[in-house]
């Protein structure tokens, strides 16, 4: 699977791919974590502007895309019922990950990416997104307690550290 920064051309396939994803989870029991709009196209256009969204490739076509990005997340500052594995280690974030629905492997060429450029990842979901769970899980990643997001809305925070 070829990883690429994101374009402003690739906008509208980026679009379709939350789309698909707010679908899939709705079907699987987490109507909630993305409601009918986000991420917004004015976010979506935001990420592609700051480098620091990407995109999937198979064969020449989108199949998948996230965030990732080094530094500071502000929501991370406060965790509460546990805490981060390392507090003193720089660490990469990746939001927003979505596919096609058919492609298998976005999540994890998601993931090994972050990883090959940090060592040290750090990322949330919703409560009720259990694929997502499962493949944090699946990759290594801890669950390390609850973050809340900027407006508000309770997060399960994971980080993986490498070795």
């Amino acid at each position: 699977m070829n990883i690429r920064k994101s374009t402003s051309q690739d906008l509208p396939q980026i679009l379709n791919l939350y789309k698909i994803a707010r679908e899939f989870m709705k079907n699987n029991g987490n109507p909630n974590q993305w409601e009918d709009r986000y991420p917004e196209v004015s976010t979506v256009e935001n990420d592609v502007k700051q480098g620091i969204s990407y995109v999937c490739e198979e064969k020449g076509k989108i199949v998948g895309t996230f965030v990732f990005f080094m530094g500071e997340d502000p929501t991370y500052r406060v965790i509460e019922n546990g805490a981060w594995h390392s507090s003193k280690k720089p660490y990469g974030v990746i939001h927003r990950v979505a596919s096609d629905g058919e492609t298998k492997g976005v999540t994890r060429a998601a993931f090994t990416f972050g990883m090959e450029r940090s060592g040290y990842l750090r990322i949330d979901t919703h409560r009720d997104n259990k694929p997502m769970q499962g493949a944090l899980k699946k990759f290594g990643f801890q669950e390390c307690g609850i973050i809340h997001l900027e407006r508000g809305d309770e997060r399960i925070a994971f980080d993986c550290l490498e070795g």
